[in-house]
């Protein structure tokens, strides 16, 4: 699991292959990720917008920007918490995922929320770090 806190948010990622969507002999490799927010800090914030940044064992980089997550934009209570499942497809057997939440507290401020780096690993693969 992979973990990062901001401005008293945390977020964690645990990261997954789904073999039943890949098809390696073609060059696609399909993960999932479950993405847990948990607001431990003392106001309320509104997830409005996400931003990825994914790049492949070649070096090529896609960046994804868009509002919400799974077509929400969850509102979190202090102690509150969000879950959510998505995926992320690759032409290479390994890469990595970086990004940030963009989100307003109750105040109105603007508060930018890392997302940490995690690894898509193909299982069996020997892991190199780049």
């Amino acid at each position: 699991m992979y973990r990062a806190v901001t401005h008293g948010i945390e977020v964690c990622v645990e990261p997954f292959f789904l073999p039943e969507r890949s098809d390696p002999d073609e060059s696609r490799y399909f993960w999932a990720y479950q993405v847990t927010i948990a607001n431990r800090s003392s106001t309320t914030v509104k997830l409005l917008s996400r931003y990825w940044r994914i790049t492949d064992a070649m070096g090529r980089v896609e960046e994804v920007r868009g509002d919400g997550v799974v077509g929400e934009q969850p509102e979190l209570e202090p102690g509150g918490t969000f879950r959510y499942t998505s995926g992320c497809p690759l032409g290479t057997s390994s890469g990595i995922m970086v990004g940030h939440y963009t989100m307003r507290t109750a105040e109105g401020g603007m508060l930018e929320v890392k997302i940490p780096a995690f690894s898509l690993d193909f299982p069996g693969d020997e892991v190199s770090l780049n």
